[in-house]
């Protein structure tokens, strides 16, 4: 199944139902239950709520459609842990705005899908519930932190997935499982009901398998929400809309992105044909400088851990979460919960907020906010200039399992073109454009003008249907 649009078709004609097709990704997820890209499959829920719509006489928008959400979206009388022991057995008490909007269309939810704890990690490696395979390849990592969405769509295991994007977890799995991975504007997509990371760089995403069912998805998602104050468009474009004005885009490529010298020779190689390509076409492209590179991953591991640090300093394990059972006494309570409720990995980020948010009276972080401010300035300068910037989405395509743990800043430095856009606030959008020799796929990442994801959806196919 390739397309909402070619289901759909098939429900109309009576060729297909909604529960035979909710069916459908049931059997495919029992075939792939070795990838671990589930948490939770809500079989029962699924199953009844897809013959409820097939005795609907008009259904919603999103009627066929099976998506999968990560555990950091809340979904009422359902479990949510972000991947972590200290919410393992959390139930929402509510459901996110995303996950309302979805529901209120037709669309089924089959389950909660595995992910790096609290959002935090690049591989999929990190999750208290074991890590997810590669669909692709089973000793390869399938990317971080939305690994299981990724997984899930990649396998055929359901048609999108949501996940979310603070540093690059929705684009980066989009490309090592060769997918169309999306990080919307910042304040374009209610955040909700995800459980925070840091909340100025937090964006709820989407994986899919192509352009029009991502378009598709946002424009249900995306809009007003009173629940959600950061939100700013009071009314949406048609993102289904994917046809190209004959206005001549200007393309800019940051030289920094393609001179990186820990880039794939063969990403570099496909940049280079984009670029003789688009200019073939009477595109304007353009290599232009950009001096911040290097800072954009040092920057975001300043400011990212002391939001982190805030948001999880909730989980103590006395009002909800984990509790040790071993507590001897009430001094040790939360000390005890959060040592063993948490992982490795959101430990040292929580202590590493807390001592830049300490140290020197904050003085980092004051810093890294100057930095972000002076990256925010550069870009908008190049978007008063230009439509769109191409990357690639990833130095590299997936890498074996503990490849990167003996040197944890080759990890972070795995999403060196990804948090640009999260530092930014801007729209990117990864596109699985790439075919390495290993045969591993690779993305693409095209970012846009905020608030512009007509034009990025329109110009994305674009590339799709002639690269």
């Amino acid at each position: 199944m390739k397309s909402l649009s070619q289901i759909q078709a098939k429900i109309k004609s009576g060729e297909l139902t909604v529960s035979g097709i909710t069916n459908y990704y049931l059997n495919n997820i029992h075939k792939n239950q070795h990838l671990n890209a589930f948490i939770e499959v809500f079989s029962n829920d699924a199953l009844k709520e897809a013959k409820k719509i097939d005795r609907k006489k008009h259904k919603g928008k999103l009627a066929g459609l099976v998506i999968a959400i990560k555990d950091t979206i809340c979904y009422q009388e359902h479990k949510v842990s972000a991947a972590s022991k200290m919410l393992e057995n959390y139930i929402s008490p509510y459901s996110a705005t995303v996950v309302e909007r979805l529901l209120a269309e037709d669309a089924i939810i089959i389950g909660r899908t595995n992910c790096d704890e609290f959002a935090m990690g690049s591989s999929g490696e990190k999750s208290a519930f074991g890590k997810t395979l590669n669909p692709l390849d089973n000793t390869k990592v399938p990317g971080g932190s939305s690994s299981g969405s990724a997984a899930a769509v990649a396998a055929d295991c359901c048609l999108a997935a949501l996940g979310s994007d603070t540093g690059g977890s929705v684009r980066q799995p989009a490309s090592f499982c060769g997918l169309v991975g999306i990080k919307p504007t910042y304040g374009l997509v209610s955040r909700w009901g995800l459980i925070a990371y840091a909340s100025s760089f937090d964006q709820i995403g989407i994986l899919t398998k192509n352009i029009k069912d991502n378009a598709r998805i946002l424009q249900v998602i995306a809009g007003p929400d009173e629940k959600d104050t950061t939100l700013k468009p009071d009314t949406l474009p048609d993102f289904n809309n994917l046809s190209l004005k004959s206005n001549p885009f200007k393309i800019a490529i940051l030289k920094e992105t393609i001179q990186y010298p820990a880039l794939d020779k063969y990403i570099r190689r496909k940049i280079k044909d984009i670029i003789y390509h688009l200019r073939n076409s009477a595109i304007q492209v353009n290599e232009i400088s950009f001096p911040w590179l290097d800072y954009i991953v040092p920057t975001f591991h300043v400011l990212a851990p002391a939001e982190a640090m805030s948001n999880l300093s909730r989980f103590d394990g006395v009002n909800f979460g984990y509790r040790d059972t071993d507590i001897k006494n009430s001094d040790d309570c939360i000390t005890a919960n959060r040592s063993k409720g948490f992982g490795k990995e959101v430990k040292q980020r929580i202590l590493t907020g807390t001592y830049i948010l300490h140290e020197n009276n904050g003085a980092l972080y004051k810093k890294a906010l100057k930095v972000r401010q002076l990256i925010k300035d550069k870009t908008n300068s190049i978007f008063g200039e230009y439509d769109f910037i191409i990357s690639p989405t990833t130095p590299n395509v997936a890498f074996e399992f503990g490849e990167r743990d003996k040197n944890p800043e080759s990890m972070f430095l795995e999403d060196i073109y990804l948090m640009h856009a999260n530092l930014t606030g801007n729209p990117a959008i990864s596109l699985p454009l790439g075919k390495h020799p290993s045969s591993l796929p690779f993305g693409i990442q095209v970012m846009g003008k905020k608030f512009d994801e007509k034009k990025l959806f329109a110009f994305s196919n674009y590339l799709m249907n002639k690269m």
